[in-house]
């Protein structure tokens, strides 16, 4: 590697580029090609990088960020200017509401034609300044290996997200003689002994005690270490909205998610919590039930706050006990807590974890219709691997995924809490190529599925047998549940008239089956599986079944009343 500038080789900005993703150990990127950065694609062509083109920047974007999620480095997309980096902005979205760690690369015009409306010129400072961290563009193909450093450091450090970099094309084809930057590291932060100290002295103090587990910056080490510190200390342990992966469903200490539709009694412990331990997360909209479990900005409940970013703490919530650590750094310290028990513990944690159990029993549910989500969710509960990674994006139909599959490990999750449509296809194909050897299934109601459907030809191109449950039931079900409830009887703009989805995914070169029964599903996921092609299960939802615990016509005549 070359240590300064006098010893470098000249070479153009895009080699410098890719050279500089392959330094930081970039494997993998995902884009659409744009002339605006052929200079770039030429240079892959001689690397060790795997290319991923994709079929929209959008799905490229999403692909990047559950890369992101997956590994905890920087998620890799290109894509060109002006309607390239237009579409790609939901992904910039997710990876900044998620902390997610991403790195987005966009063609740009040449530097001299600025300021004139050029073809697909865009302010990229202006566009993108406050959805990521950090926004540039580089003039000067010398600074590439400075600049590219950078973006991995503030991709990853304290609360991770999003950078993107506009790539203006002529500097991409100028020459440079550029010394390489070393390899970035992450920062850690690490939790004080005076913290840990009164840490473990609230807990002893505490009789109702339960941790919160959110956020980014965990490891399947820091998962392993977290469940054994609850386990030692008897603390109950829930998880916040789309984050089930941070805790074993199985362990005697987990007491279930945070999220959409949560179990009350489990709402009703943390309300009366004596002391929440918040590790990772940042209890905003969703997970804190529209900011009504804790007040604003003292909480009635004692919490301490663990965070990798100190700009976070005491943002919304007052702690009294702020801890500025990495989840991964502070779940590795966890060994020095040890506090005296109250006794009464072991009778809450059983009591929690029974309520869980019993929560998420999808056999004992019944809903309108010959298809039981609840029975097919227990079928997957059954067979599925425990490796298995299950992704989704938003609507009403992820519920009975979030609230009856239990996460096993880390690593098992792929969802949007920023509830982004389209995301579950996306980020199935980026997880089953990046790691082929586990079972990937997407779940994605009718309207999710065609946000970004297309992708599904990218899942047939790189030959990826991913399983894509799409759960049908003729409408934007999580808009017409809210129009029942507040405008009952007046359905506008929600109704959908859909494709035959398994004859979609023939047309592709994929499998697909129609499923309109639950005895039919679980022999059409094993033909799906044993068929090795992508698939896709069409699968028939009563529109009665809006939720597990309550029908169309329930909402509506219980929003008639008053």
């Amino acid at each position: 590697m070359p240590t300064s500038k006098e010893t470098a080789p000249a070479r153009s900005g895009g080699r410098i580029l890719v050279d500089q993703l392959a330094i930081h150990g970039v494997d993998h990127v995902f884009c659409v090609p744009g002339e605006s950065y052929l200079a770039v694609l030429d240079a892959l062509v001689d690397s060790d990088i795997a290319v991923t083109v994709c079929r929209q920047e959008g799905g490229a974007a999403m692909m990047a960020e559950a890369h992101g999620k997956l590994t905890g480095a920087p998620g890799i997309c290109m894509v060109t200017r002006g309607p390239g980096a237009s579409n790609a902005m939901a992904g910039v979205h997710i990876a900044s509401q998620d902390s997610t760690p991403m790195i987005l690369f966009v063609g740009q015009i040449e530097t001299g034609m600025r300021e004139r409306e050029a073809f697909q010129e865009m302010d990229y400072r202006a566009v993108f300044g406050t959805q990521a961290k950090w926004v540039t563009e580089i003039d000067d193909a010398g600074r590439l290996p400075e600049l590219v450093s950078r973006a991995f450091y503030v991709a990853t450090s304290g609360r991770p997200g999003p950078v993107v970099i506009a790539l203006p094309e002529n500097m991409l084809t100028d020459m440079a003689e550029a010394a390489d930057a070393p390899r970035y590291e992450v920062v850690e932060t690490e939790p004080g002994a005076a913290q840990l100290q009164a840490l473990s002295q609230r807990l002893a103090q505490a009789r109702r005690p339960i941790a919160i587990l959110g956020g980014s910056r965990w490891s399947a080490q820091a998962v392993e270490q977290f469940a054994a510190f609850a386990e030692r200390t008897r603390l109950p342990v829930a998880v916040s909205f789309r984050r089930q992966m941070l805790f074993p469903a199985r362990h005697p200490c987990y007491a279930g998610d945070v999220g959409l539709g949560a179990n009350p009694a489990l709402l009703e412990r943390i309300r009366h919590s004596d002391l929440v331990l918040l590790v990772g997360g940042r209890m905003s909209e969703s997970p804190s039930q529209g900011y009504t479990l804790f007040d604003i900005p003292v909480p009635r409940q004692p919490l301490v706050h663990v965070h990798p970013d100190s700009s976070e703490l005491g943002r919304v919530y007052r702690p009294a006990l702020a801890i500025h650590a990495s989840p991964t750094a502070f779940a590795a310290a966890l060994d020095a807590v040890c506090p005296d028990l109250d006794p009464q513990r072991e009778s809450d944690i059983e009591t929690l974890h029974q309520s869980y159990l019993a929560w998420s029993d999808g056999a004992a549910v019944r809903t309108p219709g010959a298809l039981q989500m609840g029975q097919i969710m227990d079928w997957l509960e059954r067979t599925l691997p425990d490796d298995a990674i299950l992704t989704n994006g938003a609507g009403n139909y992820a519920t009975w995924l979030h609230r009856f599959h239990r996460n096993r490990c880390y690593g098992s999750q792929l969802a949007p809490t920023s509830g982004s449509m389209g995301y579950g296809l996306p980020a199935a194909v980026s997880a089953k190529r990046v790691l082929p050897e586990r079972m990937v299934v997407c779940f994605a109601g009718d309207g999710c599925f065609l946000m970004h459907g297309q992708e599904f030809a990218t899942a047939v191109q790189y030959e990826l047998p991913i399983v894509v449950v799409v759960i049908d039931n003729g409408m934007y079900g999580t808009i017409r549940m809210h129009q029942e409830k507040h405008y009952p009887a007046r359905v506008s703009a929600t109704q959908l008239r859909n494709p035959d989805f398994a004859a979609y995914a023939r047309a592709f070169g994929g499998h697909g089956e129609r499923v309109e029964t639950t005895g039919q599903f679980g022999p059409a996921f094993e033909r799906a599986v044993a068929s090795g092609k992508p698939a896709i299960l069409h699968c028939l939802l009563d529109p009665e079944a809006i939720t597990p615990t309550a029908t169309l016509t329930q909402l509506r005549q219980a929003a008639q009343k008053t």
